[in-house]
């Protein structure tokens, strides 16, 4: 089985590259800088190496000569957003295989990967795909292309923050799940997902469900009652369709989510 290694300090980029080539076959690895790519090159003989071109400290073309010092016998792609044709020439001339594009045609990527191998004798007519990865089905979602790594990748870095997070998206697309692969990413997963459709309950009941109301603040209210900010108990609220809160309840809203603190009716 050919060994890539995968370089770019985008993690969404690194991952959907990751993901793609592993679905082909191979046994992919990646890295998010120059240096770190450097020490796993010196430890393992990788048959294919695609790399960014734009990076800090240390560019493609110099990344690329370093290797080929060290594994002259290792392929290496150029992959950029910023294409020129003198940095295809130059990158041509001191050893790389091809130069691509971002945002250019997946299949044309994993073309360049398969000839570039064929001439090395690394693979033979269909390099047999790999068993689906936890990455193609992450927290109940399934995806594999671009878009979609980026989401898993955009997740990861902002479940474990403290921050409010808002989900955009159509009807359907899957904000819920999204919001709950937050919270089961989080040093909060072991406390309660609450979830409430904003627009699909009266304004009245709705401010109760939230805050929750004291005994006897209004008819009916003949006991204490916990709202979704206190049964959450430390957790998650995800408040579905946001957009469809009355202007009054929205004022509540932002004052806890700038306070942190809310209050029962009554």
């Amino acid at each position: 089985m050919a060994k890539i290694l995968v370089l770019d300090d985008d993690q969404g980029m690194r991952e959907f590259m990751e993901i793609m080539l592993a679905k082909e076959g191979y046994d992919v690895t990646s890295a998010d800088s120059p240096a770190k790519a450097i020490n796993l090159c010196r430890k393992t003989a990788y048959d294919l190496v695609i790399t960014d071109l734009k990076m800090p400290k240390m560019d493609g073309i110099e990344f690329l000569k370093t290797i080929k010092d060290h594994r002259p016998e290792t392929v290496v792609i150029l992959v950029t957003a910023y294409a020129s044709g003198e940095t295809a020439v130059n990158a041509m001339k001191e050893g790389a295989y091809d130069y691509v594009e971002k945002g250019g045609s997946n299949e044309e990527l994993k073309q360049i990967v398969r000839q570039a191998l064929l001439k090395k004798g690394l693979v033979g007519e269909q390099p047999a795909p790999k068993a689906p990865t936890s990455e193609t089905s992450f927290c109940g979602m399934i995806g594999t292309s671009r878009e979609m790594a980026k989401v898993f990748a955009t997740i990861r870095k902002v479940a474990d923050t403290p921050a409010n997070i808002l989900v955009l998206g159509e009807s359907g697309t899957g904000k819920e799940l999204v919001a709950r692969a937050i919270h089961d990413n989080s040093s909060r997963s072991k406390m309660p997902f609450m979830t409430i459709n904003s627009g699909g309950i009266p304004e009245n009941l709705l401010e109760s469900e939230l805050f929750g109301y004291t005994k006897g603040s209004f008819t009916g209210a003949y006991t204490d009652r916990a709202g979704l900010f206190e049964l959450a108990k430390g957790g998650t609220v995800f408040l579905d369709e946001i957009g469809e809160l009355p202007p009054v309840l929205q004022v509540k809203l932002l004052r806890v989510v700038q306070e942190k603190t809310f209050r029962r009716i009554g």
